[in-house]
Formats: structure tokens, C-alpha cells, sequence
């Protein structure tokens, strides 16, 4: 291949829209971060667009001095690698179950796939959580999302594309479903199971709703519900933070604003989730393309 073949003007037309994209996607995280480390009047004016002014961090410390920020950052990590854990293995078995041969199978696949378009709604979602006595409960994050059918058709699909020639010597050698799953499929089907990771722990982490709903216990408030609740409230707790500053110690650089608060929260909140995503893209892309094609 000669060096002109190499680099066509087809090339660089690739690369320049994926390297346009790759701004338009960084960008926004970028943004947010320099606000949050430079000087919170400029900041607050709209005059900090692309590089930092004035650099401190004070809008972090101001933020982990937030009551109740740790325990709720305990509450939503649990929750995530919780209920993370639980959705993938309850999606791994049952779609590995919905491979099989059973009583009933395609009435409660066709079952299951209709969930998907179709729910009872808010208000009996609500009483239902009620009556099982899930409001005000650790379990209200866990019990709800552990059965997805959407994960549930992404392994089926995903274990129908693997050789049937190794379930069937298994079982020629005594093998029970259980013990084909845990020793056979199991393994051959991680790089889908990390894809659900994926979705499921960012889904996790960023759902505030169910806390809204269900949730008057501020020891089970989550980190995005104190987000919620602080973009609500940024302007006072503005007013508040400057007020146990103290009025002699007021520094217009380093005074907390409802921008700083909002931008510096919003940072935290999705700093994990950015620092975790790279050690599973590598799964991603092949988990997400081989499940695309539903049986």
C-alpha cells in the first residue's frame, strides 16, 4: 500500500469529523471543569469559555463541606455496585434460561418484550412500592431494577450466538443447566455482561427520581438527589455560604455562587462514573453489536 493510499483526503475527512465529535463530546466536561477552578465572579459573568481564570479550589472544598454529602455518596456508591451486581446475574440467568426449552417460553418472552413499550404508570408504580413497604428503604434502589428486559434480550441473543456443540457436550458429560451456566456460558458472555455493567451502574448512579418519590429519610438520600436538590437551591445556599464566610472575609474570587455550586456538584457527581468508563469500553463496542440483532 503506497503512502498516498494512506492518507487520502478520505482519511482526513474521517478524522476530522471524529476529531469534531470527540470536541463537541469533551467539550461540555471541559467547560465544566475549568468553571469550577477559576474565579467565581468571572465564572458567574459568562467570561470563563476555554481556559481556566484565576485558578483555586475553594468551590471544592466549600462542597465536600456540604452536611450530608458523604452519606449520601456512601448511599449512591452502594447502590451502584449493589444493585449493578444483582441486574447483571439475574440478566445473565434468565437470558440464559429464556435459551431453553421450557413451559410457556414464547408467551413469556412476548411477555416480557412487551414491558418494555408498556407500564402501569406512575401513581400505581408508586402505591405498588408502597404496599410492599419499599418507600423509605435501601431495597427501593435495589428490588425494582433488577429484573431489565432489555439486558434479559441482549444476553439471549448474545448466548444464542455461542456454539450449542458446548452445551451439548456438557450435558453427554452429566452437566446440569446451573452447572453450564456458571462453568460454559458464564465466561463467553462477559463482554456483553460488562456492557450491562455499563448501563446498569450508570443508571444507577444517576437516578434521583426513586429517592424523590420514595425517600424521606435523609440518611438514604443519594448524591444526585442532593444535586437535585442544591440546583434548586443554589441561589440560598449561595446566600449561606457567604453568610458563614463572614463579612469581612468576603473575596469576590473565591465567594460561592449558584453557578460555582451548581458547576462544582454536577463535577463530582459525574467524575466516578468518567473515571470508571475507560476500563469497560473495551467491552463495550463488541458486547453492544453482537446484542443489537433481538431474537
Amino acid at each position: 500500500m503506497s503512502v498516498k493510499e494512506k492518507f487520502s483526503w478520505f482519511h482526513f475527512f474521517n478524522y476530522a469529523v471524529f476529531a469534531l465529535i470527540t470536541l463537541i463530546c469533551v467539550f461540555p466536561f471541559y467547560y465544566l471543569f475549568i468553571n469550577t477552578i477559576s474565579n467565581n465572579d468571572l465564572s458567574s459573568r459568562g467570561l470563563v469559555m476555554f481556559y481556566p481564570k484565576g485558578l483555586h479550589l475553594t468551590n471544592y472544598i466549600d462542597v465536600f463541606k456540604i452536611p450530608g454529602l458523604g452519606q449520601a455518596a456512601l448511599v449512591s456508591l452502594g447502590r451502584t455496585l449493589l444493585g449493578t451486581l444483582l441486574t447483571v446475574a439475574a440478566s445473565a440467568f434468565l437470558g440464559y434460561l429464556f435459551t431453553k426449552q421450557m413451559w410457556g417460553r414464547r408467551f413469556w418472552y412476548r411477555f416480557l418484550v412487551i414491558t418494555m413499550y408498556f407500564n402501569a404508570g406512575l401513581i400505581p408504580w408508586y402505591l405498588t412500592m408502597l404496599h410492599l413497604g419499599l418507600t423509605n428503604n435501601f431495597l427501593a434502589y435495589i428490588l425494582p431494577a433488577i429484573v431489565q428486559p432489555f439486558f434479559i434480550i441482549l444476553v439471549k441473543t448474545f448466548v444464542e450466538s455461542t456454539p450449542v456443540a458446548l452445551q451439548e457436550s456438557a450435558q453427554i458429560d452429566g452437566a446440569g443447566h446451573f452447572k453450564i451456566f456458571t462453568s460454559i456460558i458464564f465466561p463467553l458472555i462477559t463482554p456483553i455482561l460488562a456492557t450491562i455493567a455499563i448501563f446498569s451502574s450508570v443508571s444507577q448512579w444517576n437516578s434521583f427520581t426513586d429517592t424523590l418519590f420514595l425517600v424521606t429519610d435523609q440518611k438514604l438520600f443519594t448524591l444526585q438527589f442532593i444535586l437535585y436538590r442544591y440546583m434548586n437551591e443554589a441561589t440560598s445556599i449561595a446566600q449561606l455560604m457567604k453568610q458563614t464566610t463572614g463579612a469581612v472575609n468576603i473575596d469576590l474570587a473565591n465567594m460561592a455562587t449558584p453557578t460555582s455550586i451548581r458547576t462544582t456538584v454536577s463535577m463530582v457527581v459525574v467524575l466516578p462514573i468518567l473515571l470508571v468508563y475507560p476500563f469497560f469500553q473495551r467491552f463495550f463496542v463488541k458486547g453492544i453489536m453482537i446484542g443489537a440483532v433481538k431474537g
